[in-house]
Order: C-alpha cells, then sequence, then structure tokens
C-alpha cells in the first residue's frame, strides 16, 4: 500500500435515488450564458450564429450536497445563486457525435453555481480568469442524482425561491445550447468520463444572497436542491 505524507481527501460523491451506491463524482464542468435572457441581464447577449458555447470548471472541492448550510464567503459583499439543471456523465466519450450524445447520460440533479459576483465582473471586464468569483468553496451544490438512463431532457420548469419569494422561474427548453450540442461541444475539448457532471447554465432573474437565508430549487421531474446561507466565518 503506498504512504501519503498526509491523508488525501475522500472521494467526491454524491446519492443516487432509489440506490444504495453513491455516484463518483471526476469532474465539474459549467456552461456559460446558455439562456438568452440571462445573457442580456449580464450584459452579453449570445448570437448563436456566430458563437459555441464556453465553459469554466470548479475543483471537485467545491461540490456540496443539497440541504447544507455554508459560511457566506470571504472577500465578497455580492454573492449570487444561480439556479441549474445538472447532467450526470455515466460513461467514457470523445467527439461524440449530437444524435449519440444520450449514450452518455446516466442522469440529472438539481444543482447552485454560487458565485462571488463581485469578483466575477472584475475578472471579466479586465480579461481575467474568473477563479475567485465562481472556484468557491462549497460553492457547488447538488442534489442527489437521478438516473435516466439515455434519456435526453429538453423541456421542464426551473425555479429558485429565496426565503419562499421566487427569484428565478424559466423552462429547460430555453437553453440556449441543448444536453446534445453541450455534450457534443463539450468533447471535442476533454475525453469526457463516468462521474462528470455538467452545469448546463442559469436563467435570468439572479441575484445575491445575505446570512440567514434559505434557497430552494427545483427541476420538473428531476426534483429540488436547497442551500442555508450562514454568517461569514
Amino acid at each position: 500500500m503506498p504512504q501519503y505524507l498526509f491523508n488525501p481527501p475522500p472521494v467526491a460523491a454524491l446519492p443516487i435515488r432509489g440506490e444504495s451506491t453513491l455516484f463518483p463524482v471526476n469532474r465539474l464542468f459549467f456552461v456559460g450564458r446558455n439562456y438568452h435572457a440571462h445573457a442580456v441581464e449580464m450584459g452579453k447577449p449570445v448570437d448563436k450564429s456566430v458563437e459555441r458555447p464556453f465553459y469554466f470548471t470548479k475543483s471537485i472541492s467545491t461540490l456540496t450536497p443539497s440541504g447544507a448550510t455554508v459560511a457566506y464567503p470571504p472577500e465578497t459583499g455580492n454573492y449570487h445563486y444561480e439556479m441549474e439543471l445538472v447532467v450526470a456523465i455515466g460513461r467514457a466519450g470523445f467527439r461524440v457525435k449530437a444524435e449519440d450524445a444520450h449514450e452518455l447520460v446516466y442522469g440529472y440533479a438539481a444543482g447552485l453555481d454560487m458565485t462571488r459576483r463581485d469578483l466575477q465582473l472584475v475578472a471579466r471586464d479586465k480579461g481575467r480568469p474568473w477563479d475567485l468569483g465562481k472556484d468557491i468553496e462549497q460553492g457547488s451544490v447538488c442534489s442527489e442524482i437521478v438516473p435516466m438512463p439515455g434519456r435526453v431532457i429538453d423541456s421542464g420548469a426551473l425555479e429558485l425561491r429565496v426565503n419562499g419569494a421566487e427569484k428565478q422561474r424559466s423552462d429547460v427548453n430555453k437553453l440556449i445550447w441543448d444536453i446534445r450540442e453541450i455534450i457534443q461541444d463539450l468533447s471535442l475539448f476533454y475525453h469526457l468520463q463516468a462521474g462528470d457532471l455538467i452545469y448546463t447554465g442559469t436563467p435570468e432573474g439572479v441575484g445575491p444572497v445575505v446570512a440567514g437565508d434559505v434557497l430552494e430549487g427545483s427541476v420538473e421531474g428531476v426534483g429540488g436542491v436547497s442551500l442555508t446561507i450562514a454568517p461569514a466565518a
């Protein structure tokens, strides 16, 4: 057995609905600006006829299960929620054709891409990486995985409430790049692997949270995700 200088981190994993086994998570991919209304909201409209999807990643250590209570993060005064449908990849694929994309789908989850919006916008406007704005400890929240092998979700209501008040409401059918297109394009850059999660983008209505807020989101046919914001540590 190998000897390590210190104990390596445990395997990141999420529960699977109806199963006693866990879904081991490999990588976290995020699609940027994938709803037209949100792209306009952020001041960066998208023209699909001349653009292609873009992505960012987060450290696997940011993965946080639904229902957690997390501290308001440091070095920000504008911490935002972004409600998203998450695709769970169940088999390897590289340079996947759109018509074959369903073969990589294991299932789906509901997720929150938490964002230091002030730091993200500074980085964006100065042409710098988004890491400090996006790669936040406990900032990638995800529900249990719902097995739907081979199924492509192309519609379904998506919403988020903060302290019971509706903040985001849209439908998966408003994705600029749908799930087949995302898997096809992302697999040109990466050898997708079982355990990869793809957060597919957020609709309009993103906004700030403060300590004490309770976030509750849902995706029709998939389930819900929740998060409580605690005071800064």
